[in-house]
């Protein structure tokens, strides 16, 4: 769970929402308990595909600040696990895990920013129908929203907007949780993604994302001059301590899966490159994955980055430069249908930032 204090708030009011837990992890001079009774707005629960990530990086991806300024926030005890200030930043997160936040400096730059942190910002986000049938809906999601509650069971999800505007699709597909969903677009990502409307469709599209048959490309900004016209990554996928992690063929381990990713260059800048970006598999975040290997991460990925790398460009964009921006599949009349969905207006105004 996450619960937002701004720090300057009365101080009654942040010691009943962030308090301390006398004698564990850490000097508690205070004596400080925590209350019964807790608010219930802006939970956040560790889901189950988040066990084992660092404290530091989660909360650098929720909240949308860098590393540097989570570590200042825990150190400063402002951060509580469990009801317990963590040992240090790289704890490891079990899952549903219960994290007290006091809201920080670090989080007031990312509200100035990107209008609102990460994990509050998808609230004022709506989905944008492209196109729809009696069959499917296709959708643009917007960055910040997660395509499918998690054990946190959040609800600005875009399976929550479907189920309040389509509640006939609730029994559509193999899991109750994820009504009409064929595949996923990670949270900060945005663009186009495709939902059955039928138990029909679901099976026609689920066979056509086995067969790799779906037409998928992205617009993504990375780091770095990409030195070749075009290329394809092939490392396996497999999860590391904390994320996931691309995997050379010659090491390859237990749980690595076949991924590949082919890219095309669509414009050069002095230090980033905007490419055109083919997956002909769906493995879990794996451009990001992919690109971070082949040494040009996203540019504004949390999770994915060079320790070394420059941060001031990533602040001014404020979210994943990341966009699905065409989807194709067969309907099931045996139509190819196609769909684009334009680069949205805030990745077009970052590019001309650019030199």
């Amino acid at each position: 769970m996450l619960y937002l204090v701004h720090e300057n708030a009365p101080v009654a009011q942040r010691l009943e929402h962030c308090p301390y837990k006398a004698g564990v992890l850490g000097s508690n001079p205070s004596g400080r308990t925590m209350p019964n009774y807790m608010p219930t707005k802006n939970k956040i629960q560790v889901p189950a595909e988040k066990a084992g990530f660092r404290l530091d990086i989660f909360l650098s991806e929720e909240l949308g600040v860098n590393r540097s300024q989570v570590q200042k926030m825990i150190e400063n005890e402002k951060v509580l696990v469990n009801e317990k200030l963590p040992k240090k930043a790289g704890d490891k997160l079990g899952e549903g895990a219960t994290i007290v936040i006091a809201r920080s400096k670090a989080m007031e730059q990312s509200q100035k920013i990107t209008g609102l942190p990460r994990s509050l910002r998808s609230l004022a986000m709506t989905p944008k129908i492209i196109a729809e049938t009696p069959d499917y809906i296709v959708i643009e999601k917007p960055t910040g929203m997660l395509t499918h509650p998690t054990m946190a069971n959040e609800t600005n999800t875009l399976t929550n907007f479907l189920l309040e505007k389509y509640p006939k699709i609730k029994n559509i597909g193999e899991d109750p949780a994820r009504p009409g969903i064929v595949h996923r677009l990670d949270k900060e990502a945005s663009g186009l993604i495709v939902v059955a409307k039928t138990q029909k469709m679901f099976n026609h599209l689920k066979e056509q994302f086995k067969n790799r048959t779906i037409e998928k490309e992205y617009f993504a900004l990375v780091h770095g001059k990409v030195a070749r016209d075009c290329g394809e990554i092939t490392f396996p996928i497999a999860r590391s301590k904390d994320r996931m992690a691309a995997v050379p063929e010659s090491q390859e381990k237990d749980g690595a899966k076949e991924a590949k990713t082919e890219f095309t260059i669509e414009k050069q800048f002095v230090n980033f490159t905007l490419l055109k970006i083919k997956i002909l598999t769906g493995r879990m975040h794996q451009i990001r994955v992919h690109m971070l290997a082949y040494n040009h991460p996203l540019v504004g990925d949390p999770l994915y980055f060079q320790k070394k790398q420059k941060k001031t460009w990533d602040k001014k964009l404020g979210r994943l430069f990341l966009h699905s921006a065409k989807l194709g599949f067969v309907d099931l009349e045996g139509k190819k249908q196609t769909f684009e969905s334009p680069m949205q207006k805030e990745l077009e105004e970052f590019l001309k930032l650019l030199k």
